[in-house]
């Protein structure tokens, strides 16, 4: 299996095994998906195989939609069957005197008559231990083929999400480095109207600063921009784990960064801000896009 940092859930993988007349073919597809959900098409000589094969399947894939199909030849037959003589004949028996009645063509009478339920059955043939173990080594080639594709697949999102949680931080250091001239321009702007409203000699300069000191305290941003920091430098060090198994963690952290940014957002009052908050939102929001696909 391929090393990465960050897993896919999508992946594909197709293995075919044949030992003498006997073939086995396997094809895994897996998508995302938020826990581990199995469609699996087997023969019936598998059937009393299928709870070791979803355990094999599911402790390796671990989380995703997955569909998995095994076609088994033993042989040269791919599904053995027996046929009932005695109940084509009873079922013979009323078909065709109702078709003489009715005055009904019989000639393709056989084709229906094979159709028709508990005809063909198939064998209660158990299958060798030997013939078990080519079929789980073929499942264990075309599980490793979907893991490679969802490491490759891993390694596409890793450099796509990355780069939106850096541009989020940048966006956040261009905000902090105005968040200075805001305050002055809030500043300038409240005397200016309080100037026009109430006449420059009538403002009670104590009292001004005072409420400006409460208001520049409620729209201040510099405890936002430091949790948002810290939920990146997390986001990346979650990203470094080794565990492959972390798209749930990213997602919860990326709830986390959206709150920060929320809230820059309400507290902003600046039309530059504005800006770079609504770009940080439009990162954040790929950023889910893709975490959802992350194992």
């Amino acid at each position: 299996m391929i090393e990465n940092a960050l897993h896919s859930m999508t992946g594909f993988g197709r293995a075919e095994k044949s030992v003498g007349e006997n073939h086995v073919l396997v094809e895994i597809k897996s998508l995302n998906g938020k826990q581990f959900d199995m469609n699996l098409k087997l023969p019936p000589l598998l059937k009393s195989f299928e709870f070791d094969i979803r355990n094999y399947i599911s402790g390796k894939l671990q989380r995703g939609s997955v569909d998995c199909s095994i076609t088994l030849k033993m042989n040269g037959a791919s599904k053995p069957v027996s046929i009932n003589p005695d109940l084509i004949r009873f079922y013979y028996q009323n078909i065709s005197g109702l078709a003489q009645e009715l005055n009904l063509d019989t000639s393709q009478i056989l084709g229906a008559l094979l159709k028709l339920p508990e005809v063909v059955t198939p064998q209660n043939e158990l299958l060798d231990d030997a013939s078990w173990q080519m079929v789980l080594q073929t499942i264990e080639l075309a599980v490793h083929d979907v893991l490679q594709h969802r490491a490759e697949e891993g390694a596409v999102l890793l450099q796509d999400i990355s780069s939106r949680i850096q541009n989020i931080r940048q966006l956040a250091q261009e905000i902090a480095a105005i968040a200075p001239q805001r305050q002055v321009r809030l500043k300038e702007n409240l005397e200016r109207k309080l100037e026009e409203w109430v006449g420059k000699e009538n403002v009670d300069a104590n009292r001004l600063e005072q409420e400006l000191i409460y208001y520049i305290e409620k729209i201040d941003i510099s405890e936002e921009l430091v949790r948002l920091n810290n939920h990146c430098d997390y986001f990346f060090s979650i990203l470094a784990e080794a565990d492959a198994s972390k798209g749930k963690k990213l997602g919860f952290i990326l709830q986390e960064i959206g709150r920060e940014i929320n809230t820059t957002g309400s507290k902003a009052n600046d039309a530059e801000m504005q800006k770079s908050v609504v770009q940080m939102k439009d990162e954040l929001e790929k950023a889910k896009e893709q975490v959802l696909n992350i194992l």
